[in-house]
């Protein structure tokens, strides 16, 4: 759409070019990769070829990438009552922060009665006291602590919670979906038994989504029973179109990690320095480490609905929150967990940039709210 902005990364990315490209080659195979000719045999490479490299990106095996039709099927996988590390007990129970997207919060196979949420401070950062606390009160838990929440940016400890996980004989799943492309990401550095991603968050296309798992996890049985695909963890003929690009997707992302990253710091600082010139408007956990591209903010008697709308009509892109929740009438789950009461989750809203993100475009929000902010709030 011509003379547009895009502010709304953190809902959906634009199809990043080697991903485009990748598809288009892919969708010229006519081989299913579960056959044993030729033409199977090829489009069994792109999917292995795709799976080696996100492996090879987030510090995993192969062999333990299991590809889904999204990120909320990865976290409905990984969410499995039964799991056990090695000679581990079986958990029984679950942990999930209060921030986690709704597709975590949902609990995965686990009974809602057996699922328990972690509080997290006024800046939303999980409460490890809170972790330490629910360890101890039960059997061996798993626990779900997103790397970085799709609302504010926040970075969670998710290495210091994978520490007080292990020790209490439980297992950890990383929610790592905003934060691939983003930031560097390592499974084996964190010391995660799980983690999940989704394509269409870095430049790939949307219904393709992984799940990763440790070396050495057991007891992880598949939602969807079949034919066997995916080492049998996950039934299903593979979107090879989407998984090519998916992994196209990935090998970019990384190679402009380091210099996408600071441009996008340095963008979202301007952008918040020019909202808090107006209005009064106020940056949610701005005092602590966040992704690079993520603002979400509010002003005082500022509408959430509105204000989308009124950026629409000025031809900016942003949203109120999660995309999955965002037209709902109702505040922000995240910012209730922090402890922000009804009004004012209702009236923030969220700004994230991308790898295509100008100044051009930062100059263009803050021009659309000046304009909102002496409107829609005049009093």
């Amino acid at each position: 759409m011509p003379n547009r902005v895009y502010l709304d990364w953190n809902a959906t990315t634009p199809l990043r070019p080697e991903a485009r490209a990748a598809m288009v080659a892919a969708y010229e195979r006519i081989g299913n990769p579960s056959s044993v000719h030729a033409e199977g045999r090829e489009a069994r490479r792109l999917v292995e070829e795709a799976r080696a490299t996100l492996a090879a990106a987030v510090g995993a095996l192969p062999r333990n990438v299991v590809f889904t039709s999204a990120g909320t099927e990865a976290n409905a996988l990984a969410l499995s009552p039964g799991l056990r590390g090695g000679a581990g007990e079986p958990v029984q129970r679950l942990l999930v922060s209060a921030i986690e997207h709704a597709s975590v919060l949902a609990g995965g196979r686990f009974p809602a009665e057996r699922i328990s949420q972690i509080r997290v401070t006024r800046s939303g950062i999980v409460d490890l006291d809170h972790l330490r606390a629910l360890l101890a009160d039960g059997p061996p838990a798993l626990v779900s602590v997103m790397a970085a929440n799709n609302e504010t940016g926040t970075l969670q400890p998710v290495a210091e919670a994978a520490r007080i996980v292990r020790e209490a004989g439980g297992l950890l799943h990383v929610d790592a979906i905003q934060a691939l492309g983003k930031i560097a990401f390592n499974i084996n550095a964190i010391g995660a038994d799980l983690a999940t991603f989704s394509a269409h968050k870095i430049g790939g296309p949307k219904g393709v989504g992984a799940l990763i798992v440790a070396e050495g996890l057991a007891g992880l049985e598949p939602v969807l029973r079949g034919g066997g695909q995916e080492l049998g963890r996950r039934a299903g003929t593979e979107n090879v179109a989407g998984i090519a690009a998916f992994g196209a997707a990935v090998k970019a992302a990384l190679q402009g990690l380091p210099e996408d990253a600071e441009r996008m710091t340095t963008l979202r600082d301007r952008l918040e320095n020019g909202l808090r010139a107006v209005a009064g408007a106020t940056i949610f956990a701005d005092q602590v480490a966040r992704l690079p591209n993520t603002v979400l903010f509010t002003a005082p008697g500022l509408k959430a609905e509105t204000a989308v709308i009124g950026f629409d009509l000025e031809g900016i892109a942003v949203s109120s929150g999660s995309a999955c929740s965002s037209g709902k009438v109702q505040p922000s789950h995240v910012l209730s967990a922090m402890g922000f009461d009804a009004t004012v989750a209702q009236g923030a809203v969220r700004l994230s940039l991308g790898w295509s993100t100008e100044p051009a475009d930062i100059n263009r929000a803050l021009e659309a709210w000046r304009k909102l902010g002496n409107t829609l709030l005049r009093a």
